[in-house]
């Protein structure tokens, strides 16, 4: 049977607050440099998928502290690209994950000046301005797999899951391999779901 050799486009959608979509982009740029791939960068909302639903009051306190950074990553999209997405990203998730921090205006205000864009996106995250746009982006991606799920959720080739959830992020051929799977795996009309209860959390 003919291979597809055709070069996988990745769709991610991530939210920063979230450590396992921060676990599974590690891994997605360690699958990048391993194999031909284009990825896309996209935010979603812990906040916006969560409204309106019953929640512990630490994770709710949680989620509304969660708005300012996907707003600020939204509006820099607005004004710079998309190309300002992974970096700002980056950025952002260094601090909050591995770095342990969370006093949210400093860690916007230092990615905003690592990246290069101006400081007066901050503000974007204390308002509604681009809420329109992150509610729209959000259902991109929900819009391919459901609301029963979370962040991140990754999409090849135009087909979505809730996933993968890894740590600690697999490095070199292991993560090459677990992309090839996945692919193969998306390209199997019908196939949903895969899960098992998870015994560690997110390794840095």
């Amino acid at each position: 049977m003919p291979q597809n050799t055709a070069v996988p486009v990745v769709d991610f959608w991530f939210d920063p607050a979230c450590p396992w979509a921060w676990m599974t982009s590690r891994w997605m740029d360690e699958a990048a440099r391993q194999r031909d791939v284009e990825v896309h960068w996209h935010v979603m909302s812990l906040a916006v998928l969560n409204e309106g639903r019953d929640l512990p009051e630490s994770y709710r306190t949680m989620l509304d502290g969660a708005w300012a950074a996907v707003r600020v990553v939204i509006a820099a999209e607005r004004d710079h690209g998309e190309k300002v997405v992974k970096p700002l990203y980056d950025a952002l998730g260094t601090r909050i994950h591995p770095g342990g921090r969370k006093d949210t205006a400093a860690i916007i205000a230092e990615a905003l000046e690592e990246v290069g864009l101006p400081a007066e996106l901050a503000a974007v995250g204390d308002t509604d301005e681009v809420d329109d746009l992150l509610r729209a982006s959000h259902s991109r991606g929900i819009g391919l797999v459901g609301e029963d799920v979370g962040t991140p959720v990754v999409a090849i080739d135009g087909v979505g899951y809730f996933g993968p959830v890894i740590t600690p992020a697999p490095t070199g051929e292991d993560a090459a391999l677990l992309f090839d799977g996945l692919v193969a795996m998306a390209r199997v009309p019908g196939f949903y779901e895969l899960k098992r209860t998870r015994t560690a959390g997110p390794q840095f």
